[in-house]
Formats: C-alpha cells, sequence, structure tokens
C-alpha cells in the first residue's frame, strides 16, 4: 500500500511540473515549445526510471547487474553515436543504423518480457547487430568517411561497444540457470 502512495506521489510531480510548463509560457516568453517539449519528455523518463528501479529492486542481485550493463551500453552507444558519430562525424547519415541496435534490445526485451533466458538471447542479438552495423555500412556505402581511425578502428570501436551487451547476455544466460 505505502509503495503504491510513492508510485503516485511521484507521478503526480511529473504530471504537475508537465503541466507548469505551458501554463509558464502563457506568461513569459522565455520557454518555447520544443523545450517544453524535450522538458516533458526528460520528466516522463525521470518517473519511467523511477518505475524501472521500483521493478529492479524484486530482481535478484545477478539480474540487476546483467540489467545495468546493457543499460549502461545502450546509454553509451546514444550518447558517442549521437554526440560525435561511431562512423565519421556526428552528421554522416551512415550512423543512423545505430538505431537498430536499440530496435533489437527493445523489440526482443519486449518479446522476451524481460526474462532471463529471452534477455540473453536478446542482448546477444544486440551485440551481433552492433558489430554487423559497419559491415552493412561498408556493403551499401563503400565512399562513406570512416574519420580519422578508419574503417578497422570503427570495427575496434563497435567491438568494444558489443562487450557490455554480451557481458549482460552471459550474466543473463547465468541468471537464467
Amino acid at each position: 500500500m505505502q509503495n503504491t502512495t510513492k508510485r503516485l506521489m511521484v507521478w503526480a510531480v511529473v504530471v504537475a511540473l508537465i503541466v507548469m510548463i505551458p501554463l509558464a509560457m502563457q506568461f513569459t516568453n522565455e520557454v518555447q515549445w520544443d523545450e517544453a517539449v524535450a522538458y516533458s519528455v526528460i520528466l516522463l523518463a525521470a518517473g519511467g526510471f523511477y518505475e524501472l528501479w521500483q521493478w529492479l529492486k524484486t530482481r535478484t542481485r545477478a539480474y540487476r547487474v546483467a540489467f545495468g550493463i546493457g543499460l549502461v551500453g545502450v546509454l553509451l552507444l546514444g550518447w558517442v553515436s549521437g554526440a560525435v558519430g561511431i562512423i565519421g562525424s556526428e552528421d554522416n547519415p551512415v550512423n543512423l543504423m545505430y538505431w537498430a541496435v536499440f530496435a533489437v534490445g527493445l523489440i526482443g526485451s519486449l518479446i522476451s518480457r524481460f526474462k532471463p533466458r529471452g534477455m540473453a538471447r536478446t542482448l546477444f542479438a544486440t551485440a551481433l547487430v552492433q558489430v554487423l552495423v559497419p559491415v552493412v555500412a561498408l556493403i551499401i556505402s563503400p565512399e562513406v568517411s570512416w574519420g580519422n581511425v578508419g574503417v578497422i578502428g570503427v570495427f575496434v570501436f563497435n567491438s568494444i561497444f558489443a562487450l557490455p551487451f554480451a557481458g549482460s547476455a552471459m550474466l543473463f544466460r547465468r541468471v537464467s540457470r
């Protein structure tokens, strides 16, 4: 009962803050609609992370560690891919293929209903897609700029990004036994 009250309070604060943004826009020109949407997404993400934290508290320690490693891998991949780009610069459209890595992870997690065995398979597939992105980039766009590190550097860099997914998959496989 107390947990439900906390959850309701968290979501009430999130909703109140989101509602306050357009209200503030009525009194000042300092906040634009694109900022309002961005702030709302950030607030919803914070509420979602609270829900995730509550849900993970009910899992075993090994499950939480495996989930955390996979989540850190996704966050780092999104950060690096969006900020500086992995294949060439962040403006290189080939970097959009990294959305396939996120899609495989999300869709696989939902299909497996976050069960350890399914999560292990999903994260192995995610690691495989991560490693295959530069292969596909090389096939579909041989004239793509590979930046200062070159083709080999991009393959090494992608392999490094695949390690958290593979490590998380091995931990999930261990949890499923």
